[in-house]
C-alpha cells in the first residue's frame, strides 16, 4: 500500500513542468533568488527557483506544508538538494521551519502584512531620499525605462506582467543606492510580498490603472526634484499596495487563485 499523503500538502506535478519563459512572474522571482549572490545553478538552486515561483504564483498555498521527501519523489533527486532549496527559501523567509510539521510556506496575518509594510516604508524613504540627493538623473533614466514596460502590461491588463515589472522596478531603484543593507532589505521584503501583491492588484480589476497614476506621479515628483512629493508619493503608493494586499488575505483569496497561471504550462520532466 502507498504511503498515505499528508494532510494540507500541494499537489507537486507542476514542479514538473517546464518553466514557461513567457511567465514574468517566474523570471522575475528567479532574479530576485540570484540578487547579489554567486550563483551556481546548483540543483538546489533549481529546486528552490521552482518551488519560490510557485509559491509567488499561488499554486503553493500560504499555510501548506513542503515536505522533503514529497519533493524529492516527484523531482526523482536525493533529499540533500532539497533540503538546502528549503533552506534558501527559509533565509527568503518564504517557508518557516516548525517544530514536528517541518517546512511550512509563511502565512502572514494583516497584522504581520502591516508590520511589514511598516519597515518596507521606512525603507523607501531612506533610499528615495538618498537617491534624490545623490542619484537623481540615474532615477530619471530608471523611470524612463520602466514606464513603458509597466504602461504596456496595464494596457493589456496583464496583472502577472504589471506585478513583475513594478517589482524588478522597484529591485532596479534598490540596485542605485550605496546602502546595500538597505537595498538587500528591501530586495527581500519585495519578494516576500510579491504574492500578496499579486493578489491584491488581481482582486481589483481597477487597481493596475490606480496604481499606474502612483507610478507616473512618482516620475513627475522625481523630475521636478522635490523630495518631498517623492517621500509622500511613494507612501501613498506603498500604502495603497498594502491595503490592496491585506484585503486580498483578509477575503481568502490565496486559496486557489493560481489556477489561471498554469493553463499554458505543457508536463515535461525537470530539475
Amino acid at each position: 500500500m502507498g504511503r498515505l499523503k499528508t494532510t494540507n500538502t500541494p499537489e507537486l506535478q507542476d514542479l514538473l513542468t517546464p518553466q514557461n519563459p513567457q511567465n514574468p512572474l517566474t523570471l522575475a522571482v528567479e532574479r530576485a533568488l540570484k540578487h547579489g549572490r554567486d550563483w551556481s545553478a546548483s540543483v538546489a538552486e533549481q529546486i528552490a527557483v521552482r518551488l519560490a515561483g510557485l509559491i509567488a504564483i499561488d499554486v503553493i498555498h500560504a499555510g501548506q506544508r513542503l515536505l522533503e521527501k514529497d519533493i524529492s519523489d516527484v523531482l526523482e533527486v536525493s533529499r540533500a538538494p532539497v533540503r538546502e532549496a528549503l533552506r534558501i527559501l527559509e533565509r527568503e523567509r518564504l517557508i518557516e521551519f516548525r517544530a514536528r510539521r517541518g517546512a511550512i510556506v509563511t502565512e502572514p496575518n494583516a497584522q504581520d502584512l502591516r508590520d511589514i509594510y511598516i519597515v518596507r516604508e521606512a525603507l523607501f524613504a531612506i533610499l528615495l531620499r538618498e537617491l534624490m540627493e545623490e542619484r537623481a538623473e540615474a532615477l530619471d533614466a530608471l523611470f524612463e525605462a520602466i514606464m513603458p514596460k509597466v504602461s504596456k502590461a496595464v494596457k493589456e491588463s496583464a496583472v502577472d506582467t504589471y506585478t513583475s515589472e513594478t517589482f524588478m522596478a522597484n529591485m532596479a531603484m534598490a540596485d542605485l543606492s550605496g546602502n546595500r543593507l538597505v537595498a538587500d532589505l528591501l530586495n527581500s521584503i519585495s519578494l516576500r510580498t510579491l504574492r500578496y501583491v499579486r493578489l491584491g492588484l488581481a482582486a481589483n480589476p481597477g487597481s493596475l490603472e490606480n496604481s499606474l497614476k502612483t507610478w507616473r506621479a512618482l516620475q513627475r515628483a522625481v523630475a521636478k526634484r522635490d523630495i518631498d512629493a517623492v517621500l509622500q508619493t511613494a507612501r501613498k503608493r506603498i500604502e495603497s499596495s498594502r491595503d490592496a494586499a491585506i484585503r486580498a488575505l483578509s477575503s481568502g483569496a490565496p486559496k486557489g487563485s493560481g489556477a489561471a497561471s498554469r493553463r499554458n504550462a505543457a508536463p515535461a520532466k525537470a530539475a
